[in-house]
């Protein structure tokens, strides 16, 4: 029994009605806590201060996970909102894991009323089945408490000489913390719920998947020098392992053995906790976690150290020290500390990071134009930083990890690459910068490509801090900004023109000037500005979507059907037959319609790795299909990649047609930046397929859809022509993807522009439209350079 309440042994003799390891305990558990009702709860709620009560309506049995490691699962009903009918998630499901869960097994009763504290909230996978809650509580760890509360039977009658009887009591766990059972990775078995350490051998940072969760995938290994690969979906990112290099120790609980292609993988499960280590043999034993709680005992840190020393044996740590940006060689790939300065987004797919460590690269380095707005961050630094600062580029899922950092960030970049040549992005100094060198993140996650954020109390910062805090602060002031402050204002616009019909999204403390006063202007500033759009190119709107690569920014248009059916066509009649090792091959012959059209082949070919792991609708290779084809296959499989034999191996149609479908979605290919060479897929574990891994595969570049229009603006007597295409969907609050295959999210667009250029009506009667203006210079072939000028941070809000 738990006496650490204070209370004496005989006093714990009233609690001869309920087993195992019960205390008696205030009358009103969890006062100091806020009382949430069941059906206020989300994975939103702050569990840290918080209780929640309800019956147990549903107790599972209890099932053990190893010696003392039990899990159990029950149903708790909020009995207020079930008499009040007043919710439909009156009913949640409770999770208890290890001691508590045996406790709760032998002392709480169906009908019995509980109170929980310490819990976390995770979303529930069988909601749609047990239509309960949407979310689960999940008990476990040194804070989680659950309560009893229960009266005094009238027949005990307490001695005068004993303390007054509470009416609630405790279900704790005991003063001798559970031990977890780990089992090595050789005698892993399928279907099994298991504890493990292990050293990182290789890992992949998260990244986003189709659905809410963030995946991960590592591999590790132990002193039976078995290999296992694990894979970790979560939706969070800090839930994620804090892995930053290899050789780093793991301990994970509560993950899911399963069969995969001969061999053991690891998949996280409920209750699943997380905790890693410096695999250097030198440093101090740190437990790295976002968990507010989990057990660390005398054993794990024995554990740890036993596996550090053996790895360090078998050379599974890194051999050469971190690369700072003095030593490094063009062409190379490194994994780099620096210090994020500022960011700024380059395009869709595309970001720059200002970083540095503290010394100067001493190779001339490339540099790059972007718009001021753009820039998050002090844009203007002391001499001293600017001078050892880089450019890094960050490309495709990356970037989407990029938009989190923040200025003052710690960053450690893996295989970032040292590549001269041209960019993808304008050089700010002109030319081609072929003698120059570029830093890219490149997209795809090969090599545990990534970015991760370190803490400010990592060890392997520590000297990168010490460096660059010896440098002057940034002067986020100068003349320039001051001006733009505190300049005088322009002559005042109208005011009284009616409610405007779009939104400025930016936060520039800048002043409303007139069209002519910006086309006056210098290049390179922003402007707010208000006008009336008097027309806009091309009509009809179709016209408009485009595809753009991000790489040599190349705009091309979409072919219509009609050239895509030729296209089609003429590659299905391509002779010879695909003869991959690496695929299966089954063919249909199709009947023609009539003498003069005789009779064609089509076959469907699967990948034999993803066969074997039942993935054999998530992508399939066609050969002799038409454009009709193909678009009645994607009904049933989730990507089709239509191929044509050549020479017994399979290779691509022209990029001029979509090399990728998937429903009523294509995805195209720009002809200057691939490199085809169609090869197998490779996927890792339960790592879900998307294009930009099918794109990889094959060679392909991406392109991606972009809006390119033509307004011209007016304001009274004068006029401005501006463009639209980087913030259109911005502007239009819709993916272009699915323009390019939704009718809906086509007539969104035909709508707002009907409304802000009502055709048929007077200037005088159009909506007026706030706008942010960006003004920069475009250089033309053999003459002078042009100013445009063009939209940017604007929202429209049509009725």
């Amino acid at each position: 029994l738990d006496v650490t309440c204070g209370y004496r042994s005989k006093d714990l003799e009233l609690c001869t009605t309920m087993p195992g390891r019960v205390v008696v305990d205030q009358v009103n558990p969890g006062a100091h806590l806020t009382r949430i009702p069941i059906p206020g709860i989300s994975t939103a709620t702050d569990s840290s201060q918080a209780s929640v009560k309800g019956k147990v309506i549903k107790k599972g049995p209890l099932v053990s996970l190893g010696d003392e490691d039990f899990v159990l699962k029950a149903v708790v009903e909020d009995e207020e909102s079930v008499r009040s009918s007043s919710s439909r998630n009156g009913s949640i499901n409770m999770i208890l894991f290890g001691g508590l869960a045996k406790d709760f097994s032998e002392a709480v009763s169906l009908g019995e009323v509980v109170v929980m504290t310490g819990f976390t909230v995770g979303k529930s996978p069988t909601a749609h089945k047990d239509q309960l809650h949407p979310c689960n509580l999940l008990l476990s760890g040194d804070d989680a408490c659950l309560y009893v509360l229960r009266s005094l039977s009238p027949s005990v009658s307490p001695s005068p000489t004993a303390p007054k009887r509470s009416s609630a009591s405790e279900v704790s766990k005991p003063a001798k913390v559970s031990k977890y059972t780990y089992v090595p990775l050789d005698d892993l078995k399928p279907g099994a719920v298991v504890n493990v350490y292990g050293v990182v051998v290789f890992f992949k940072q998260p990244y986003k998947t189709r659905g809410t969760d963030y995946c991960s995938s590592l591999k590790i290994t132990d002193q039976s020098n078995q290999k296992v690969v694990c894979t970790i979906f979560c939706e969070k990112l800090e839930d994620h392992p804090k892995i930053f290099q290899l050789g780093d120790i793991i301990r994970m609980h509560r993950v899911k053995t399963q069969a995969f292609g001969g061999s053991i993988n690891l998949l996280n499960t409920f209750g699943f906790s997380v905790v890693t280590f410096d695999g250097r043999p030198e440093s101090a034993v740190v437990p790295r976690t976002s968990s507010k709680s989990f057990h660390f005992e005398p054993e794990d840190e024995r554990a740890v150290n036993e596996l550090r020393t053996w790895a360090a044996k078998q050379d599974l740590l890194p051999t050469t020290p971190r690369v700072h940006l003095s030593s490094v060689q063009p062409q190379s790939y490194f994994d780099l500390d620096c210090q994020l300065l500022w960011k700024a987004q380059v395009d869709g797919a595309c970001i720059l990071l200002k970083v540095w460590d503290g010394t100067r690269c001493t190779h001339p380095l490339q540099d790059f134009t972007v718009e001021a707005s753009a820039i998050q961050g002090p844009s203007s630094l002391s001499r001293e930083r600017s001078d050892l600062a880089v450019n890094i580029l960050v490309f495709d899922n990356h970037a989407e990890i990029a938009k989190q950092l923040k200025p003052g960030d710690y960053l450690r970049i893996y295989n970032l690459h040292a590549t001269t040549g041209a960019s993808s992005v304008p050089c700010s100094s002109g030319g081609s910068g072929l003698n120059q060198v570029a830093f890219h993140l490149h997209g795809g996650t090969s090599y545990g490509r990534g970015v991760r954020v370190l803490p400010d109390d990592c060890p392997a910062i520590q000297e990168l801090r010490r460096v660059v805090e010896c440098f002057p602060e940034d002067d986020i002031f100068n003349e320039s900004a001051i001006m733009e402050i505190w300049g005088t204002p322009p002559e005042t616009l109208d005011d009284a023109r009616g409610c405007s019909a779009t939104e400025r999204r930016c936060d520039h403390a800048l002043q409303q000037v007139t069209l002519a006063e910006v086309k006056q202007s210098v290049p390179g500033q922003l402007f707010h500005v208000s006008a009336q759009l008097k027309s806009y190119q091309p009509r009809p709107l179709y016209q408009a979507l485009k595809l753009h690569c991000p790489k040599c920014r190349a705009i091309q248009e979409i072919p219509d059907d009609d050239f895509l059916s030729e296209t089609f066509l003429e590659a299905s009649k391509a002779p010879g037959r695909i003869a991959e090792p690496w695929l299966l091959s089954e063919s249909l012959l199709l009947p023609g319609d009539g003498p003069k059209a005789p009779g064609r082949t089509l076959s469907i070919h699967l990948s034999k790795e993803l066969f074997g792991e039942r993935k054999s609708k998530d992508l399939i290779y066609v050969t002799g299909a038409t454009l009709e084809d193909v678009c009645q296959l994607a009904a049933a499989y989730q990507y089709i990649l239509p191929v044509m034999p050549s020479g017994g191996s399979a290779s691509l149609m022209d990029l001029s047609a979509p090399f990728l479908f998937r429903g009523n979605k294509r995805y195209y290919g720009c002809k200057q930046c691939s490199q085809v060479s169609v090869k197998e897929l490779k996927v890792d574990g339960s790592e879900e397929i998307n294009e930009e891994m099918v794109a990889e595969a094959v060679g392909v570049k991406l392109l991606q859809y972009c809006l390119v229009l033509k307004l011209e603006l007016q304001q009274g007597r004068d006029t401005l022509e501006v463009l639209l295409w980087r913030d259109a969907e911005t502007f239009f609050q819709v993916s272009l993807e699915e323009v390019a295959a939704n009718q809906e999210a086509q007539n969104k667009i035909s709508k707002t522009m009907d409304f802000l250029c009502p055709p048929g009506r007077s200037i005088a009667k159009q909506p007026w439209l706030d706008l942010c203006l960006s003004t920069y210079t475009v250089k033309t072939d053999g003459g002078p350079n042009r100013v445009c000028y063009q939209v940017c941070q604007t929202t429209a809000t049509p009725p």
